[in-house]
């Protein structure tokens, strides 16, 4: 049986029900071959000769192929139909020939259909054909730019730029048109304008509402009522004055529907209407062209194969009638800049099934197939007649004139289907005006706009000036009609996915089976992060743009990537060949890698500072020096790099002064970087390490950490903060504190084992692994403080007290001497024996016996000033605690030993 090779096990089921058990059908699972991620896998010096390698899951199905071979020497290469698809039966063609499984005798053809159809693949399988080496040399053209940019590029943002990750061709100059809109944002400042709108009353008592147009003889553009006091003198010459209509005008207008869908405004349409992301919809359309139920979704075409317009002209004719079908078919010219790459568009592959017709069980299939089926009825259906009315009205001396549109469908066409979404916000006048003659006298709408002043003034003070109430946002005319209303420019707005492929597009960057990818790769390397469907700029994206544009500026500029896209389609045309399209590429962008190589890290740094200034320095409201550090006021704020690739803002004069703040723009409340970010607070650097230490918030609460995860270090040490410690209160000190954990106490005297302390999941504690114990002994600490305080003698009497609850025998150590009640807080002192000499004891205090003292000769009053001493260098929240614990005690022995009772009874009543 011929072995029918395919991309994947779904198209592969599908194909096989269709040719039967005449063939046996297998599946490559995508691409079989790849270049190793090592040096030389391109070599420009042996005429870029690619090594290629068979990735480990591949294998195992090119060796299934091989196997099927051995049977029948037939072999049919049916992969996508685009660039790709050629490129994965060369891959295979090559691979199975270097195995030796094609041999001299064995029959190799390629074969290609749009659409997974019985028709479609049977009719294929009658036109077989060789590799297309045009497109499979426009594929290795590509795959050899990629590897030498991101293979060159991606190790000196390492060294020159720590924190850095990657670059790639096509993802910087996404990243760069990203960027760029943000800092058209950022430098974008409103500017403040008005209008004035009027509604008034038709003779026959309609309302219509009009907008001033002229004022005073004069056109008005934009900006010309600038403030609200010119905008108060509009309204007033407005309300003053009596309008009548001058003229009507009536024009017939046709909208003709869109064209079908290709992938890039597919992948637009699904962002506008359903907010899918691009890989959604691509991974979404995959499952409906697997299943037979579109076609190819990778295309540049919008045309449409004849027998599909047929099918659609009657779907049209059977759902909606005659009149909705155009006396000729609708013929829409193919938008691809090459031809060989260019398909039909994206269409149902049976259109008399509508969405109601098949039965799909996924949500993301099921509204996906509804768009394109709608899209592509609608593409083929009557236009829609419209008719656009304009009615100019003005006062009798032409001091102000104003203007009514409106627009009413006539015929609905192919809207009564499908209308095309839109990215920006214009909003076209689709009221129908009510009927009005030149000549005719309007009058004012009485307070037919109060309720909407209200609602612009919102909670504002509102006042009468003259004839006007009058708000900060809106102005209204004594008799209500009359409005004038405050507005600002906006700034651009961030891309979507949507806008980004389209913009994409426009520039001729990128081709349809890349859009998902680059968008893929650039948020998982955190350069950008999705906010509500908008793409933002990470510091880390904005960081390696500027670099590349600084240094590598030619190969981000959209004008330079979209030439050698047309360079590669004139590849897969036959009309270059594409190692002379390698040759001149690596010649010039080797010089610029050599150009960088003496480049020093403080250079990068300060051109980052220069060109990120207005961004991570905004002027201060104020006037004063945006790079003054605002601690010590004497050094210069600028960004800096931790040897983990952290960048933080720091100030010149550190070590003397330590502020820093996280990278990026200064909090808007106060440049004292209080607020925990995305990559976390910076608290400041580690003397030791030169490593960032940043306050971040986690799962189970807020924690510090000591530098950032990189590949090398993923794991970067952290503490999470103790019960009692507050996130606005934390520091440097502190957290390199808790950095420090586990605390070395010292060596056990029994063995020499270390005793340490340290703050766990259940708080503060002292741990102790003897060297022929098992597992290690823990004794809790009662306050967090003395992880840093305790000493060897309390740490080994917790652990003894511990050992001893553990096993059920034993007991702590007998006091060798009482020496009676503390005398102003109450409570035994004891003299004990310690591994470091003897102590006095009280409690939670631990006070050592000097050397010259034995400890039978301890006096009361030697124990108190002792423990007093050693309680004032201690943290006092124990000794706080006992005062609370105790009763209040009178000062003769009897009181005190007659209240001593009540606690030990509360205790075992515990």
């Amino acid at each position: 049986m011929p072995v029918v090779v395919v991309e994947s096990p779904a198209k592969a089921k599908t194909i096989n029900k269709y040719l039967g058990s005449d063939y046996t059908v297998l599946a490559s699972y995508g691409h079989v071959r790849d270049l190793p991620s090592k040096d030389g896998s391109v070599d420009p010096e042996a005429g870029f000769a690619m090594e290629w390698e068979i990735a480990t899951d591949s294998r195992k199905h090119v060796k299934a192929i091989a196997e099927a071979l051995k049977s029948d020497p037939v072999l049919i290469l049916a992969t996508d139909p685009d660039r790709e698809g050629e490129a994965i039966s060369w891959h295979l063609q090559e691979a199975l020939t270097k195995q030796k499984a094609i041999k001299s005798g064995t029959e190799v053809s390629r074969v290609v259909f749009n659409a997974i159809t019985k028709s479609a693949v049977t009719e294929a399988m009658k036109k077989p054909r060789q590799v297309d080496m045009e497109l499979v040399e426009a594929y290795l053209a590509r795959r050899a730019l990629d590897y030498l940019v991101g293979f060159n590029l991606s190790p000196v943002l390492w060294r020159k730029l720590p924190g850095a990750k990657s670059a790639g061709r096509v993802q910087s100059v996404a990243l760069r048109i990203i960027t760029d809109r943000e800092m058209e944002i950022e430098a974008f400042r409103a500017r403040e304008y008005w209008s004035v709108r009027a509604m008034l009353q038709t003779p026959r008592g309609q309302e219509v509402e009009a907008r001033l147009t002229h004022l005073r003889g004069k056109k008005l553009d934009r900006y010309d009522l600038a403030t609200a006091a010119e905008a108060g003198l509009a309204v007033q010459a407005v309300a003053s004055r009596a309008l009548s209509v001058t003229d009507v005008e009536a024009k017939p207008a046709n909208r003709n529907p869109a064209p079908p869908f290709m992938t890039s405004t597919l992948q637009q349409e699904a962002s506008r209407k359903y907010g899918m992301g691009a890989r959604q919809t691509m991974n979404a359309a995959q499952r409906l062209y697997e299943a037979g139920h579109i076609t190819y979704m990778r295309t540049d075409g919008i045309d449409m194969a004849p027998e599909a317009v047929h099918a659609a002209r009657d779907t049209i004719k059977a759902r909606y009638g005659a009149n909705y079908v155009p006396a000729d078919p609708r013929m829409y010219k193919n938008k691809a800049k090459n031809a060989q790459e260019a398909h039909e568009c994206i269409r149902p592959t049976d259109l008399s099934k509508s969405p109601d017709d098949i039965r799909l069980s996924e949500d993301d299939q099921r509204k996906l197939y509804d768009l394109i089926w709608k899209r592509t009825i609608a593409s083929q259906m009557e236009a829609a007649r419209l008719e656009r009315t304009t009615v100019t009205i003005a006062s009798a001396d032409a001091q102000v004139e104003l203007r009514a549109t409106g627009q009413v469908v006539l015929f609905d066409g192919f809207l009564k289907v499908y209308e095309e979404g839109r990215d920006d916000e214009t909003d076209e006048d689709s009221r129908r005006l009510p009927q009005m003659a030149r000549g005719e006298a309007l009058k004012p709408a009485a307070d037919a706009l109060k309720g909407e002043w209200k609602k612009l003034s919102g909670d504002g003070a509102t006042t009468r000036t003259g004839d006007l109430a009058t708000s900060d946002a809106a102005l209204l005319s004594a008799d209500g009609a009359t409005l004038g209303q405050q507005h600002f420019t906006q700034a651009p707005p961030r891309y979507t996915e949507a806008t980004l492929v389209k913009r994409m597009e426009e520039l001729g960057i990128g081709r349809p089976s890349t859009y998902a990818s680059i968008l893929d790769t650039i948020v998982a390397r955190g350069y950008v992060r999705k906010d509500k469907n908008r793409l933002i700029p990470e510091d880390k994206g904005r960081l390696v743009t500027a670099f590349l544009v600084n240094y590598f500026r030619r190969y981000v500029e959209y004008d330079f990537t979209a030439d050698l896209e047309n360079q590669l389609d004139e590849v897969s045309a036959g009309d270059r060949a594409y190692k002379d399209v390698l040759t001149a590429f690596w010649r010039d962008f080797s010089a610029s890698l050599s150009e960088t190589s003496e480049l020093r890290i403080t250079d990068v740094l300060d051109k980052i500072n220069e060109v990120l200034e207005p961004h991570l320095f905004p002027p201060r409201p104020d006037g004063s020096d945006p790079r003054a550090c605002p601690s010590c006021g004497a050094g210069r704020l600028s960004m800096r790099t931790a040897r983990s690739g952290g960048a933080f803002i720091g100030c010149s004069n550190y070590p003397e002064c330590r502020y820093t703040r996280p990278f990026g723009p200064p909090n808007p409340e106060g440049d004292d970087g209080t607020a925990i970010g995305p990559d976390g607070k910076m608290l400041g650097v580690d003397p030791d390490t030169s490593e960032p230490v940043t306050l971040r918030d986690g799962r189970f609460g807020p924690y510090v950490q000591l530098g950032d995860a990189t590949e090398d270090n993923p794991k970067p040490k952290r503490a999470s903060l103790p019960k009692g410690w507050q996130a606005d209160a934390m520091d440097i000190d502190k957290a390199l504190k808790l950095l420090s954990l586990p605390r070395m106490v010292g060596p056990h005297p029994e063995d020499g084992a270390p005793v340490e302390a340290a703050i766990g999941r259940f708080g503060p504690y002292v741990s102790y692994k003897a060297k022929e114990a098992a597992k290690p002994l823990y004794a809790n600490l009662p306050d967090v403080e003395e992880v840093w305080t305790i000493g060897m003698n309390r740490a080994v009497e917790l652990l003894a007290a511990k050992a001893a609850g553990r096993s059920g025998r034993g007991s702590a150590a007998a006091p060798l001497k009482e020496l009676g009640e503390h005398p102003e807080h109450g409570g035994p002192i004891q003299v004990m024996p310690g591994r470091y000499g003897p102590y006095v004891k009280w409690d939670k205090v631990n006070a050592t016996i000097p050397k010259d003292i034995a400890p039978e000769a301890v006096t009361l009053e030697q124990a108190v000033e002792w423990i007093a001493e050693k309680a004032a260098k201690a943290p006092a929240k124990g000794k706080a605690k006992a005062k609370a614990a105790k009763p209040k005690a009178a000062k003769t022995t009897k009181t005190k030993a007659a209240a001593k009772p009540k606690p030990k009874a509360a205790t075992k009543k515990t």
